[in-house]
């Protein structure tokens, strides 16, 4: 019996999205950020891909999502582009990048659709981000919203912890979550918010809700692509659940290869082109003194 995933063979849109939601199907949604991971994606048979910008620490190399740029993302996006067909791709808005005006955010918006061929954006938080999400969607273009643990701006909610675990607490997000409905978002993430709280909050939701480390009552769930497969080596949330160790096995295969070459077990002669015994022997003729092959020039 074969495990392979189901392909539906066309790609995934909004109207898609929302009959989903209500037949009560469940939303698979990774991120990815390069042509590789992307293929991935598209092979497994994932609803939403996410070019996020954990990318930032994942791929890039930075402490945090802050320093990444839009011109950094737009590369990883549009590298993602190339490696999907069906699902649904959402660019993620970096820091600095929408918050000021929403001229700005819809400029920044237009960048990731026009350049990268995003499906949507999305962006973080609710308060003034609430207007740049409807700004962004009466403009055109759909927006994701994202409530609860929003990493952009981290430090002011006191670190990467749950959020909404007091009554006032819960009641921001919960006021955040419809005010990104009423403002035209098509979907919203819910980040590391206790289980109850999204219980409490779906009946409110009329639209997909895609849960990171908000329990089992979404619509959906989605993990970084580099930690579901163990790839990155940094702090796993509590959320994560890893479904492979990659990392590991990509350190073995590379320390396997360095310990051929260092004990000339590789290259073996399967791994070489071959030459025709006469083009050598006429090689040796030219290489010799009366070939005068070479007329001098400079050495290295």
């Amino acid at each position: 019996m074969s495990h392979a995933p189901e392909r539906k063979g066309r790609p995934m849109t909004l109207t898609r999205l929302a009959e989903k939601k209500a037949l009560g199907e469940p939303l698979a949604m990774v991120t990815a950020y390069d042509y590789p991971s992307a293929q991935v994606a598209e092979e497994a048979g994932v609803d939403v891909v996410l070019v996020g910008d954990s990318g930032a620490m994942t791929v890039l190399g930075y402490p945090t999502t802050v320093p990444v740029t839009v011109d950094e993302l737009l590369m990883l996006a549009a590298a993602v582009r190339r490696g999907l067909t069906t699902p649904f791709l959402v660019g993620d808005l970096p820091f600095g990048s929408y918050e000021v005006s929403d001229e700005q955010a819809i400029a920044t918006a237009q960048r990731f659709v026009k350049e990268a061929g995003c499906d949507a954006v999305k962006l973080e938080r609710g308060g003034t981000s609430v207007q740049r999400a409807r700004a962004i969607a009466e403009a055109g273009i759909p927006v994701m919203g994202h409530v609860g643990l929003t990493p952009q701006t981290a430090t002011a909610l006191g670190g990467y912890r749950s959020q909404g675990r007091t009554a006032e607490r819960a009641l921001d997000v919960v006021r955040d979550a419809v005010a990104l409905q009423e403002a035209g978002c098509f979907s919203i993430v819910f980040e590391a918010v206790p289980s109850a709280l999204t219980e409490l909050l779906m009946p409110r939701m009329e639209i997909p809700v895609i849960g990171i480390g908000a329990g089992g009552a979404t619509d959906g769930q989605v993990l970084v692509f580099h930690d579901l497969l163990g790839i990155y080596d940094g702090h796993a949330a509590r959320f994560v659940k890893r479904y492979a160790d990659i990392r590991d096995q990509m350190i073995a295969g590379v320390s396997a290869f360095a310990e051929d070459v260092r004990k000339r077990r590789y290259p073996e002669p399967d791994h070489g082109y071959t030459m025709a015994p006469d083009e050598i022997d006429r090689l040796q003729a030219l290489l010799e003194p009366s070939g005068e092959p070479f007329t001098g020039g400079p050495s290295l």
